[in-house]
């Protein structure tokens, strides 16, 4: 990271958020010279206390980065910001910082859905850059895929020319699979490498999903026809819901059936014995909690990893989360889509994009998937409408 933090003049004002004791700064310093103009800044005081004794010829700053307003930008801006939602104690990793949730969502325009803070940390860094200033962060992969960061994609887009290295789970007892990225403001385009080996060069990158793309995979999507055209897809019943529902309970009853999850789905079959989520309820109560319960239709894993794990519920039963897909047209074979979606070039096509981005199968995924367009009947299939 320090070495792609090159600096391009004889002194830079170069900027550590979220700093702790400031090792990257102390990094720059020791390869570059310390006589750059070196500012960090942390919300801990005894973290800055630290970032002080560790680089005395720093500025080092107590303060919230997310509400800080400098006078003077940056020629770089280099660091780990932190990670995670912001929300209550039991449910989130971040909740020190549950009553400034509102006012980061005012402050940042790419704020969307739950967000996580790193995607806060990236749009003020990059505001804070001076023309051509470059910033060189270490993040987790998520936001190249997830929905929640289609404003940031396009706000980068928009902003500066993107270099993203992919390293996978690099820190210790992390699940976490990161990413370097490197923003030159006032740049354009898009370059992808897995290490440092270059995958992926879009020119004229416009902020869509960052995939490694290759010329197989596109292949495989142009030779079929995106599952989207063919189903609906909705997200099952959320576990506040059912818990609410008037004939939910925790202890099974005679004719109840459990509310099924990820555990029960597998390849090509559904496990309807166990009852993994704790509820029951009755099965002619399912189309209550969703309508799609009630009629046969394939069942897709989102919590599975990155890859596809389908089986046809044809017994219709309730379900807690986990993707329902819904014909939009008639004279589909619903066995013989299951078998495919489970099958090896499915698996293959879908981890070469994404490798371990995220460790779940994401509706943007799922949706863009090719089936063969001879498992849908022409006739129908000409009536749908085409969304590019």
């Amino acid at each position: 990271m320090v070495a792609l933090a090159a600096p391009a003049k004889g002194v830079c004002r170069v900027l550590e958020p979220a700093c702790g004791d400031c090792p990257f700064l102390e990094a720059f310093a020791e390869r570059y010279g310390s006589h750059h103009e070196f500012v960090g800044i942390d919300i801990d005081t005894e973290a800055v206390r630290r970032a002080l004794a560790r680089v005395p010829f720093a500025t080092v700053i107590e303060d919230d980065f997310l509400l800080w307003h400098p006078n003077e930008r940056f020629d770089i801006i280099i660091g780990n910001p932190p990670y995670g939602i912001i929300g209550d104690e039991s449910h989130y990793p971040i909740h020190t910082l549950k009553e400034r949730k509102i006012l980061y969502k005012r402050r940042f325009r790419t704020w969307r859905g739950k967000f996580n803070i790193y995607g806060a940390f990236i749009e003020h860094a990059v505001n804070l850059l001076k023309p051509n200033g470059k910033l060189v962060f270490v993040v987790p992969a998520s936001w190249l895929v997830l929905d929640d960061f289609v404003k940031l994609r396009l706000f980068l887009a928009n902003t500066g020319r993107l270099s993203i290295y992919y390293l996978g789970k690099v820190f210790p007892r992390r699940n976490i699979s990161c990413v370097v990225m490197v923003l030159e403001k006032g740049g354009k385009g898009l370059s992808l490498y897995d290490g440092k080996m270059l995958v992926v060069n879009k020119p004229g990158w416009r902020g869509e999903v960052i995939r490694f793309e290759t010329p197989e995979t596109l292949a495989f999507e142009r030779s079929g026809i995106a599952l989207e055209r063919l189903f609906d897809i909705h997200f099952a019943a959320r576990s506040p819901e059912i818990r609410s529902h008037p004939q939910v309970t925790t202890k099974p009853k005679e004719s109840f059936v459990p509310v099924l999850t990820g555990r029960n789905l597998k390849p090509g079959w559904i496990d309807y014995d166990h009852c993994y989520s704790g509820f029951w309820m009755p099965r002619e109560a399912a189309p209550t909690l969703r309508p799609f319960y009630g009629f046969h239709h394939i069942v897709v894993g989102h919590t599975k990893g990155t890859r596809v794990v389908a089986a046809l519920d044809e017994r219709c039963y309730p379900w807690r989360e986990e993707f329902h897909l819904v014909p939009k047209v008639s004279r589909l074979d619903l066995h013989a889509i299951v078998r495919y979606l489970n099958s090896e070039p499915v698996q293959s096509y879908v981890h070469t994009l994404y490798r371990d981005f995220v460790p779940h199968l994401t509706k943007t995924m799922l949706k863009q998937i090719p089936l063969p367009i001879d498992f849908a009947p022409d006739d129908e299939v000409l009536k749908l409408p085409f969304e590019e």
